[in-house]
């Protein structure tokens, strides 16, 4: 019996995954974020967490380092070759062979394409577009935040979301559904509250506000509000700009080229609307023919299919 390994580490959580030679998951544990960036221990710290999860799995499964025939990560915050050196080194300190690293976005087009080339494109807590080509060739695009104008993640939702109520509540700029529901959701009587409800931020309520300021954008697009609409505009644009710059500096020989879409924002909520309206900037913006699709699988799948298809 041969056994695999494949990890999933993203910003917020991990996945360590045991696999065997048929592609099934005999073990799984999840442990905290991976990216080295939200560390002040860096390097060292983020591939001391995956020396752990990594530990805890075969612990767990009652096998040793040497049983297993290859790991393959994808990991958040694995931009640039000194990243990677630094984590590689890192990690064979720890005694880890036969193992590659890519930026976790990779994962997602191994995961979700029919065949080995596609389009990646995440929203969750962060945002990222990645893609490999029919030769090979992959190119990551965003994942600097605002230094590459990243849109659309769940923390640029709720900035929004927040700043379109200030201005309807303070600059009387517009009216949009957002302050309502807001207001409604929270119990707020005057507009002085609603800015002390930033205190949540500081506190262990911070996820629960923020994907309460997401799920409001939801309903207000989906129920065609303005400013709703104009955010998930921009949101569409953006990505349709990400998945043609792929379409024009890589080579996709088939049609139509698969676009796989993963994150909480395009997978967990009620995101057909602006999907439908990314896919339609898209083919207005390049002359091939684009088939969007949503992961139905952990991201981790990723890992086995890219083993098996290109290091065992």
């Amino acid at each position: 019996m041969s056994y695999f390994i494949g990890v999933d580490g993203g910003g917020t959580k991990t996945q360590y995954a045991l696999f065997d030679e048929s592609k099934n998951i005999l073990l799984s544990v999840k442990g905290p974020g991976t990216n080295h960036e939200n560390y002040e221990g860096s390097f060292d710290e983020a591939s001391n967490l995956i020396w752990q999860g990594l530990t805890e799995l075969l612990d767990k499964a009652d096998l040793q380092v040497s049983d297993i025939s290859f790991t393959l990560m994808g990991l958040a915050g694995i931009d640039h070759p000194f990243q990677y050196d630094a984590m590689r080194e890192r990690l064979e300190n720890f005694g880890l062979k036969n193992f590659e690293i890519f930026n976790d976005g990779f994962i997602v087009v191994k995961a979700g394409a029919s065949a080995s080339s596609a389009i990646g494109y995440n929203c969750g807590t962060g945002t990222c577009c990645n893609a490999v080509d029919d030769e090979g060739t992959m190119l990551q695009l965003a994942g600097l935040g605002d230094f590459s104008g990243d849109v659309g993640n769940g923390h640029w939702i709720a900035l929004k979301v927040f700043n379109a109520i200030y201005d309807e509540l303070f600059l009387f700029i517009h009216k949009t559904e957002m302050t309502k529901l807001f207001l409604e959701k929270f119990g707020i009587k005057e507009r002085e509250e609603f800015l002390g409800t930033l205190e949540n931020l500081a506190t262990e309520a911070a996820d629960d506000y923020i994907r309460t300021l997401i799920d409001i954008f939801f309903i207000a697009a989906n129920n065609s509000d303005p400013a709703a609409l104009e955010l998930m505009e921009k949101m569409a644009e953006r990505g349709a700009q990400l998945i043609t710059a792929h379409e024009k500096t890589l080579k996709f020989n088939a049609e139509p080229i698969e676009v796989i879409l993963s994150g909480s924002i395009h997978t967990k909520l009620p995101a057909d609307k602006y999907i439908q309206m990314m896919a339609e900037k898209t083919t207005a913006m390049s002359n091939r023919k684009f088939i969007f699709k949503k992961l139905e699988v952990p991201p981790v799948v990723g890992c086995i299919n890219w083993i098996f298809q290109e290091y065992v």
